[in-house]
């Protein structure tokens, strides 16, 4: 029998795919990237990653046994210390202080994605806030793994090491681990809440793919 988790990702396998042939997504890969793209994106990266964050801490607070608050508190602290520690130090590269990060204004997608992360948290459970972190986790373990086993470009070390890192085992294990939580966690719950974990999991997917064009066309307000 698939797994929840398998079926949901079935579901959203052509947003998906779209990700994956994203100019941003293909052209950071080959080392093509516009720089000032790769700027914006990794200061409205930074502060998603806040919010990110907060729905992280949410669900140490809901989770039921000590040892699922373990495993979340470890995502929360590789969130906190490695993957936006990574951010400053591209940024200190592009000769971007950690206060002008911290004074980015968010940009409409960013605010809209995090807005729905956000209330699926606070008005859901663990399940609902995991369905709202999951596309982002995983999906990223999945994209650094395919431009990590094309080939990372060697001529472009700061590309090099954002596939490093999101290709990386420990990477990778965490967003394993949320699969797995959801797949046994959903387990007894009626179809009504699976539908609507499903169209949790389904509107973060399509935030992802709206982050990738929004910081390909460095999305400003337009009013």
């Amino acid at each position: 029998m698939a797994r929840f988790t398998e079926l949901m990702r079935d579901q959203v396998s052509e947003i998906w795919e779209l990700e994956h042939r994203h100019p941003f997504v293909v052209e950071l890969g080959a080392g093509d990237l516009p720089l000032e793209k790769f700027q914006w994106y990794m200061k409205q990266d930074y502060i998603f990653l806040i919010d990110f964050s907060r729905v992280i801490a949410l669900t140490v607070a809901k989770a039921d046994s000590l040892e699922d608050m373990s495993w979340f508190s470890r995502l929360l602290h590789e969130t906190l210390n490695t993957e936006m520690a990574l951010h400053v130090g591209f940024c200190k590269d592009f000769g971007i202080t950690e206060a002008e990060l911290l004074a980015t204004k968010p940009a409409p997608t960013t605010v809209a994605y995090s807005n729905h992360m956000l209330k699926c948290a606070y008005m859901g459970g663990v399940v609902e806030a995991v369905a709202t972190l999951l596309p982002c986790s995983w999906g990223y373990a999945e994209i650094g793994q395919a431009l990590a086993a094309q080939g990372k470009p060697e001529h472009q070390p700061l590309y090099c090491r954002w596939i490093e890192m999101y290709s990386s085992p420990e990477f990778g294990e965490l967003a394993e681990w949320l699969r797995s939580f959801m797949d046994r966690t959903v387990k007894g719950l009626d179809e009504d809440h699976l539908s609507n974990v499903q169209d949790i999991f389904l509107d973060s997917s399509r935030y992802e793919y709206l982050f990738w064009d929004a910081a390909y066309r460095m999305e400003a307000w337009s009013i």
